[in-house]
């Protein structure tokens, strides 16, 4: 409901039914729809930071995580209706109490990614970390919301492939354009999780 309608549009009542529980069960859990709110902000900016962190660990080189990054939220927010709610939430709310924190970590994260990029020879030492990583989440989140608007975000992954398009030869050392073009497919995908075989609870005679 909050994806759908957003803060102010998403009523109790309507939650309560979408849930199929009671006003009672969700005031046992939640003091107030802001609270509810804030715990959907919270689940967006965990599955953030934990994306970031999975593909760190990849081991892969700085300006690939961030093509990464960016294609991962995009099919996120296409997926996954708890991310679309806490954007919509975090947009609408601003910074009230903390509701900009998704926004602040994902671009201290970048930049220390983009850092990391400029000690490794990767991107152009002139590139100041700090504005990268804020025009690099600014970018994203423009992408992101034009392409809700025209099309559903049914061209997102297209769109933040142009975006890059665009921002990789502006950034990276290299000039190579086949090098670039390598760097642009990037992408991240949860590992699968093994399934446990089935226990045979039979016992032999």
């Amino acid at each position: 409901m909050f994806e759908q309608s957003g803060f102010e549009g998403a009523s109790l009542g309507d939650i309560v039914d979408g849930a199929g529980t009671t006003k009672g069960a969700l005031y046992f859990h939640f003091r107030s729809k802001d609270e509810l709110a804030r715990v959907v902000i919270g689940e967006h900016h965990r599955t953030s930071i934990d994306t970031v962190r999975a593909i760190a660990r990849t081991g892969a080189s700085p300006l690939r995580q961030l093509v990464m990054l960016c294609h991962e939220m995009g099919r996120q927010i296409c997926d996954d209706p708890i991310v679309r709610a806490g954007a919509r939430l975090t947009l609408e709310l601003g910074g009230a109490d903390g509701a900009d924190r998704p926004y602040i970590d994902l671009i201290e994260n970048s930049r220390l990614i983009v850092e990391s990029g400029i000690g490794c020879g990767e991107i152009a030492s002139t590139v100041r970390p700090d504005v990268l990583a804020r025009f690099l989440i600014g970018s994203f989140t423009g992408v992101q919301l034009v392409s809700q608007v025209l099309v559903r975000r049914e061209d997102l992954e297209q769109r933040i492939d142009e975006m890059w398009v665009l921002l990789l030869p502006s950034v990276a050392t290299t000039r190579d354009a086949a090098e670039l073009a390598e760097i642009r497919t990037a992408r991240w995908s949860a590992p699968v999780e093994p399934v446990a075989p089935a226990v045979n609870s039979s016992v032999d005679a």
